[in-house]
């Protein structure tokens, strides 16, 4: 699935903001405290909410009153446009919409969820979730809407949740009769928003497999075991790409000791005896866990990562972009936020966008509507470039 729009009103800085025509790639700039990290925020707070319900997702963040935008009444309102990137001309665009506020109580409720796929290109959405305080129906027979997508007549199923701030798609979306939901549930259960931490990487872990990284990084020797006994020449990918960016990194390995932890150890090829991550870069482990969350075999359908270039050579960022590039074309979008002119030196007009925030509040541009820096970047200049020359009007705290 690949998102093509999002809008978001009144969640936090971001009063109403639109962003549609997304590429697989997008990269975010702007000054700090003008949104960026919120705007992940808007992805880890959906996830929540689906694992736990709406209630908790706003507590983890200060609560109904500190989420929603300063001065501002009504509900914070979601609406994300995706379809199914591997089928872009044929499948239908499916929109899912939420809008949470409070009831007579005060308490945080989901006061509209509705999931509808569109019939044609240009025909009238059709709904087949529409829920409302914890009521509400879903349709059943939607592979007869494949078949007929004008005449279509959906058979309805109404249902009550056990509560009022629980998500529709979290209950309905584990049986297979309720396809659409289903597969909306996956994307956001499968959403990676990255929360690395340097220490948390370099730890010594206990004993066992994981297929996949941690937000934090904290299990990267086990995935690093993980993808070397199961995808052997992914491994060697990764390693030989190690060897050209870290001078010296000879071997990385994953090795169990006695009482059943496992040390991430990187081999010099000077020395005879390995390093264990805990006394290796900070640079070198950033470098390698990037390499293994981006040499995933099952990429994730959407990775957000901010300021990947902290702790990495400049040199180093023009072939990191590319690995978020390729990871990004065999099926798993990606959003990265940066504050590196090298790294943005790298991107296609289209995969630029930055966060200009007035008046309290923030709106997001795209590099491709700005005639300007559409026809400087024409005429040969880099996007990074441009930037430090502050073409990017309202990109930083003094353009």
């Amino acid at each position: 699935m690949k998102i093509e729009k999002i809008s978001i009103r009144n969640y936090k800085v971001f009063k109403n903001v639109e962003i549609r025509d997304l590429p697989n790639m997008c990269v975010f700039l702007g000054a700090n405290g003008s949104g960026k990290t919120t705007l992940f925020d808007v992805f880890g707070f959906l996830s929540s909410a689906l694992r736990n319900n709406v209630k908790t997702a706003l507590n983890q963040r200060g609560g109904f009153k500190e989420v929603i935008s300063r001065d501002s009444s009504g509900d914070i309102e979601f609406e994300i446009k995706f379809r199914n990137s591997q089928d872009k001309y044929t499948s239908p665009l499916i929109t899912y919409e939420l809008s949470i506020g409070l009831n007579s109580l005060n308490q945080p409720i989901v006061t509209k969820e509705v999931l509808s796929y569109r019939r044609g290109k240009t025909g009238k959405p059709y709904r087949f979730l529409n829920f409302s305080n914890g009521k509400g129906y879903a349709i059943t027979n939607e592979d007869e809407f494949e078949e007929s997508k004008q005449a279509f007549e959906g058979k309805r199923e109404d249902q009550t949740l056990d509560s009022p701030d629980i998500l529709a798609i979290k209950g309905l979306g584990q049986f297979q009769k309720f396809r659409a939901i289903s597969s909306f549930r996956r994307l956001l259960e499968n959403w990676f928003v990255s929360n690395f931490q340097i220490q948390a990487a370099h730890n010594i872990e206990e004993t066992g497999i994981s297929e996949h990284l941690s937000t934090s990084g904290n299990n990267l020797a086990q995935v690093t075991k993980y993808i070397y006994e199961t995808y052997p020449q992914t491994f060697e990918s990764i390693l030989e790409k190690m060897k050209q960016r870290v001078p010296g990194v000879s071997q990385v390995e994953a090795e169990e000791t006695k009482d059943g932890r496992i040390i991430l150890q990187f081999k010099d090829g000077s020395f005879k005896d390995p390093f264990i991550a805990r006394y290796v870069s900070d640079g070198t482990i950033k470098m390698f866990a990037y390499l293994i969350l981006l040499n995933d075999p099952t990429p994730h359908p959407l990775l957000c990562v901010e300021e990947p270039e902290n702790y990495l050579h400049p040199e180093l960022l023009v072939e990191l972009a590319e690995e978020f590039r390729d990871y990004a074309q065999k099926g798993g979008q990606v959003f990265i936020s940066t504050h590196s002119p090298d790294f943005v030196n790298v991107l296609n007009i289209d995969e630029l966008f930055w966060l200009n925030k007035e008046n309290g509040y923030t709106t997001i541009k795209r590099a491709k509507d700005d005639e300007i820096v559409k026809r400087l970047v024409k005429e040969g200049d880099l996007l990074g470039s441009l930037w430090k020359q502050s073409y990017l009007k309202g990109s930083g705290p003094k353009s």
